[in-house]
């Protein structure tokens, strides 16, 4: 037994003949790496449970209650998910590596701000602004020049085709396939050209707004379980990794009965809309004045506990 773990030997012996094989397993090293896999694990499966939490759940139900695509609202949770982990990540690093602490009043008004987001959702859906919105950004619904425009996709560009069904002279301006390229950031290639600028931005900063109101309380989690600055980053882009795949896996269960709803029975899918908006609408309110009031953020004394 060494200082450094538990060593354990095969052969040599001192006996006569036969060759010697010497495997040395430092445990302390092992049970390190294998409790960190573990946490790591673990914090995979804990950013899946994140992504239901209660008011991230109001706000997804609301974005894809107008999907007509399995897939497209996928591409909505992933995105979601991605603002969500880079907020995580930043805010988090900062508070692990550089030691940052954020004001109560601070961390209450990033809560306030999600309140505000869904109170925000609930309206927009109800008035049927959302409905305006995304007709008005979506890919399908190009801006026209007097004649009659439409859209596809090669890969990961949208393409726009204005043209008319008169004479060839009317048509002369749209003779090159790719008569108008819609080119988004290489980043948001896929997505964009699958929903829009309009449904790419959206679930993105919404997973911004969050992220920014739940990275202390996974950050201080993540400090009271690894020590080691390095490890606990890493841990933040796995649960970040786990919060992206459960957000995904999230909407896609609800754009299901969406999409058999919408493609079906109008006035089903109309009240499925309606009642997301009611929801995403009263629990902002709730958790503004929980807030606000409760929490102390518009009183002299705000009380905030990372959660």
């Amino acid at each position: 037994m060494g200082s450094g773990g538990l060593s354990l030997f095969f052969g040599p012996k001192p006996c006569s003949g036969g060759l010697t094989y010497t495997l040395t397993v430092d445990l302390e090293r092992f049970l390190f790496v294998t409790s960190v896999l573990l946490i790591l694990g673990i914090g995979f499966f804990l950013g899946m449970r994140h992504a239901t939490d209660p008011d991230h759940v109001v706000a997804v139900s609301t974005m894809v209650s107008r999907e007509r695509s399995i897939p497209r609202a996928g591409w909505i949770g992933i995105l979601w998910g991605v603002g969500h982990t880079l907020t995580i990540l930043v805010v988090g690093a900062a508070i692990i590596l550089f030691g940052v602490v954020i004001p109560p009043r601070l961390g209450l008004t990033l809560e306030f701000s999600v309140a505000l987001m869904l109170i925000l959702l609930g309206v927009l859906n109800l008035t049927g602004a959302m409905h305006w919105l995304s007709h008005r950004f979506a890919p399908t619904h190009p801006q026209h020049h007097g004649t009659h425009s439409h859209v596809h996709s090669h890969g990961d560009y949208a393409h726009v085709h204005p043209h008319s069904h008169g004479g060839a002279a009317q048509n002369a301006a749209a003779a090159e396939h790719h008569g108008s390229e819609v080119e988004p950031p290489h980043w948001l290639r896929a997505p964009f050209a699958r929903l829009g600028i309009f449904h790419s931005l959206r679930p993105l900063l919404i997973g911004i707004v969050h992220g920014l109101a739940g990275s202390a309380a996974v950050a201080l989690l993540v400090l009271g379980t690894i020590r080691d600055a390095r490890w606990a980053v890493f841990y933040l882009l796995v649960f970040g990794l786990g919060t992206i795949v459960g957000m995904m896996l999230m909407t896609l269960a609800f754009a299901i009965p969406f999409t058999f709803a919408g493609n079906r029975f109008a006035w089903l899918n109309k009240g499925l809309v309606t009642a997301t908006g009611i929801v995403s609408l009263i629990f902002g309110l709730f958790v503004a004045y929980q807030i606000g009031f409760v929490d102390g953020l518009f009183t002299a004394h705000p009380s905030w506990t990372p959660q």
